[in-house]
């Protein structure tokens, strides 16, 4: 099935919302989403790399930020 990635980002970035806590080293957040999404997330400068085994991947700043915009876009 063909779709709009971008839209799907758009969702998964704003999801990620939900699941993002702070630790030591920054922010992080649950990847529990679409792989190639995550991917792209990465290449667009959003999370760290999610190619590993922890369950729980950076979200950068950017991330976070355009995160919560796209949560309270969506979903207020």
């Amino acid at each position: 099935m063909k779709y709009d990635e971008e839209r799907v980002d758009d969702v998964v970035l704003a999801l990620l919302y939900l699941t993002t806590f702070r630790e030591a080293s920054g922010y992080r957040t649950w990847k529990g989403h679409d792989w190639e999404a995550l991917d792209r997330l990465h290449e667009k400068g959003f999370i760290g790399n999610p190619k590993s085994k922890v369950r729980s991947v950076e979200i950068t700043e950017k991330g976070r930020s355009r995160s919560a915009d796209l949560f309270k876009k969506n979903f207020s």
